[in-house]
C-alpha cells in the first residue's frame, strides 16, 4: 500500500531542538539555517492545523530550551520534557499522541542516530506511519547512514521538506482546490527552507 501524507491524519514531532544539540552543528550559519527551516516546518504544520508535539531532553537547565523563533512558532504545540531517548517510552507523551487520534507522525529534530532513531522505532512499534523529514533532522555524528537504513528497514519513510510541502498543498495556485484551501485556511505559506545543512 502506498503511504501518502494526509494532513487530517498527521501529527508532528519536533524532537530535542535545544541549544546543546544545535551548538554541535558546526557553524553559526548551519545553526541559523536549521532553526529557520524548523520554524518553516512548524509554520507549515500550523497552516494545516496539524498538531505538534515538541520534546526537550533533560536536564533542560543544562541542554537549554527551544530557540526563541521556534518557541514562538510552537506556542500552540504541546511541549514535553523527557528522560528517555525514545519519546514513546514517556507515558505522558504516548497518551497525548493516542488522544490526538492521528495515524501518521511527521518527524524532525535531533539526534538522527539517537533520539530520532529510537523515537521512530517506538512510534512504528505503536502502529504509526512515520515520515522523517530528512533535511530537518541532524546529529553531532558525521555519519548517520546506519541509523537511516535502520529506520527505513523498520518502515519509516524519508522525504524532504519540499516534498512534504507540495504533498500537503496538493495543487497549483489558482485551482478550485487551492481557492477552497485559501478560503478555509488563509494564504499558503510562501517559503521553502534553505538547502539542507
Amino acid at each position: 500500500m502506498t503511504q501518502r501524507v494526509i494532513a487530517e491524519s498527521c501529527a508532528g514531532a519536533i524532537i530535542d531542538v535545544q541549544d546543546f544539540f544545535l551548538a554541535q552543528l558546526g557553524s553559526r550559519e548551519a545553526r541559523r539555517k536549521m532553526e529557520a527551516n524548523l520554524v518553516a516546518f512548524a509554520r507549515l504544520l500550523g497552516y494545516f492545523r496539524i498538531p505538534i508535539v515538541a520534546t526537550l531532553e533533560r536536564p533542560v537547565d543544562g541542554k537549554g530550551g527551544l530557540p526563541d523563533a521556534l518557541n514562538r512558532q510552537l506556542s500552540a504545540a504541546k511541549l514535553f520534557e523527557k528522560d528517555f531517548f525514545d519519546l514513546t517510552k514517556e507515558k505522558k507523551i504516548r497518551d497525548h499522541l493516542a488522544r490526538l487520534k492521528k495515524k501518521q507522525i511527521l518527524v524532525a529534530g535531533c539526534e538522527t542516530d539517537v533520539c530520532v532513531l529510537q523515537s521512530c522505532l517506538g512510534l512504528i512499534d505503536l502502529g504509526y506511519e512515520v515520515f522523517v523529514v530528512e533535511d530537518l533532522v541532524f546529529s553531532s555524528a558525521h555519519n548517520v547512514d546506519a541509523a537511516i537504513t535502520r529506520m527505513q528497514a523498520a518502515g519509516a519513510v524519508f522525504l524532504t521538506y519540499k516534498t512534504l510541502y507540495y504533498e500537503l498543498i496538493q495543487t497549483v495556485g489558482g485551482s478550485r482546490h487551492a481557492d477552497a484551501m485559501v478560503a478555509a485556511l488563509g494564504p499558503f505559506p510562501d517559503d521553502l527552507p534553505d538547502q539542507a545543512v
